[in-house]
């Protein structure tokens, strides 16, 4: 690879009234791990050098998740009935006026969690919930157990099989209710349920539920007819729907991400189109017409007003969520047309500090674009075919 990455800086330590310099130094690192589209292995790989520094089997191939914390990544073998969890081996310390970094080599945790058909994944401020299709199944269990190498979850048992979410949210469990005369279709809404397993009032209606994400203190959840928005309450967590918007065409989100330093969400809408919302605006939904069918997004964590598009036709597009409009598009592949097979190897998008990470998988390629200038400025070579990848990392002070 031939640049090196940055991110945000720390304050430096002062000690007494002496300068120690040899007790703390400042220092960057980020580390991108990546799933192969058909092998059963999960690569950890230094983003500064290119190096390989793990390589872990799986039961087959996985879908990454990254915590918030960034401490693990599951991984999650859907056709495998097997969730693993990964040990990012980078850690934060917040100490006020700067943060610490831990460095230690990745590594494959004890904890995993079989079970038949496992979907979705979702960290919420420290809580994961799994939820595994085949059983009807969502298990939760904070991640502080996990690296503590537990593996007992508590598990939420839904009235059938289907594909599902679950989050833990304090106290409580949000739940994804079947479709009770076909379950195999997707789910008509979501159902709370305390900390002995009891339901709490009755079921939120969301037809056609498929997608959620956090912002700021709101979590929203994407059905048929707009997004639940739920937030904490006195006592119980405080649901209500956001109605799409008036303006937009016939449609709706199945994919959302959550913005961070600002307050939005991310979604999908149609095939060639994504929406930006703000759920406390009057006009909460600011549809973004794409010049070609979108393969996947992502939002800049670092970069709080832009957002990422990767279309079929080998672009990747920056957004300016502020705008709700396409400021800078970028060829960087060869077309990856959305016919075929869902789940056919295309490219996916993570951000590391001040570079954007796009896969292309057909070329064993890791591309690498600069997010200031929006340039292509190296690429690092993967074997296999370089699917799901998940960035991790930051700078602070090592002892």
């Amino acid at each position: 690879m031939t640049r090196r990455l940055t991110a945000f800086s720390c304050a430096a330590l002062a000690f007494g009234f002496t300068v120690l310099p040899a007790l703390a130094e400042e220092k960057s690192a980020w580390r991108l791990f990546v799933s192969d589209h058909a092998a059963p292995v999960v690569r950890a790989i230094d983003a500064e050098t290119g190096k390989v520094l793990a390589n872990f089997a799986t039961n087959g191939p996985a879908t990454l998740h990254r915590s918030e914390s960034g401490r693990t990544v599951f991984a999650v073998q859907g056709k495998s009935d097997m969730i693993s969890v990964i040990s990012s081996g980078l850690s934060m310390g917040d100490h006020g006026d700067h943060g610490d970094l831990k460095i230690e080599a990745p590594s494959l945790l004890e904890a995993a969690f079989p079970g038949a058909k496992p979907s979705h994944f979702v960290d919420h401020h420290g809580d994961i919930a799994l939820f595994f299709d085949g059983e009807g199944v969502a298990r939760t269990i904070a991640e502080k157990e996990v690296l503590a190498g537990s593996k007992t979850a508590r598990e939420v048992k839904t009235a059938a099989p289907h594909h599902g979410v679950a989050v833990a949210f304090g106290s409580h469990v949000l739940v994804s209710e079947p479709n009770s005369e076909k379950p195999d279709e997707l789910p008509v809404g979501i159902r709370v349920v305390d900390a002995t397993g009891a339901p709490v009032g009755d079921v939120h209606s969301c037809p056609d539920l498929h997608g959620e994400a956090s912002s700021g203190n709101i979590l929203a959840i994407a059905c048929a007819e707009g997004l639940l928005l739920v937030k904490a309450g006195d006592d119980t967590p405080s649901i209500e729907l956001l109605p799409y918007g008036e303006g937009l065409p016939e449609g709706k989100s199945t994919t959302l991400v959550g913005g961070r330093g600002l307050q939005y969400f991310l979604g999908n809408y149609g095939p060639s189109a994504v929406v930006v919302i703000d759920p406390t605006a009057k006009d909460a939904f600011r549809l973004i017409e794409l010049p070609a069918r979108r393969v996947h997004f992502a939002v800049d964590p670092a970069r709080p007003k832009f957002a990422y598009v990767f279309t079929e036709d080998g672009r990747l597009h920056r957004i300016d969520v502020l705008a709700g409009q396409i400021v800078g598009t970028l060829a960087l592949t060869e077309p990856y047309s959305m016919d075929g097979h869902w789940s056919d190897p295309r490219p996916r998008i993570a951000v590391a500090g001040d570079s954007i990470i796009v896969s292309d998988p057909l070329k064993g390629l890791l591309h690498v674009v600069d997010a200031g200038s929006f340039t292509e400025t190296g690429n690092i070579p993967v074997e296999g075919k370089p699917f799901n990848v998940v960035a991790i990392g930051g700078s602070g002070e090592t002892h």
